[in-house]
């Protein structure tokens, strides 16, 4: 699967990869919450590449993921894991290394 977005002229800075279990609430809810969060705080400076596993299973089985949807942070710096459907928004941003917005409305709830 191609990376979907974010990419801006000189590289990405950061390097997400999400694998995710088809059509299901959680993995919906997943790519949702993830497209959310890159907009807001990594616009231009990431590259998203979308895995389904279902469809995918080897790139799953290489990255040696075994629950989804789990979030897989390669760069900048060492490689972080984050399963779930990613609507804890101060973990995600924690396990990305980003200060939380005070004007982020998905933080006051």
């Amino acid at each position: 699967m191609e990376p979907e977005q974010g990419q801006g002229p000189g590289g990405a800075e950061y390097v997400l990869h999400l694998y995710i279990t088809g059509a299901t609430p959680n993995s919906t809810q997943a790519v949702r919450n993830l497209k959310d969060i890159c907009e807001r705080y990594l616009a231009g400076r990431y590259e998203l590449q979308i895995v389904d596993i279902y469809q995918q299973p080897e790139m799953a089985q290489e990255a040696r993921i075994v629950a989804a949807p789990t979030l897989v942070k390669r760069s900048p710096g060492l490689t972080r894991w984050l399963v779930g459907d990613l609507s804890d928004r101060r973990r995600v941003l924690a396990l990305l290394g980003l200060s939380p917005d005070p004007n982020d409305p998905y933080l006051h709830g």
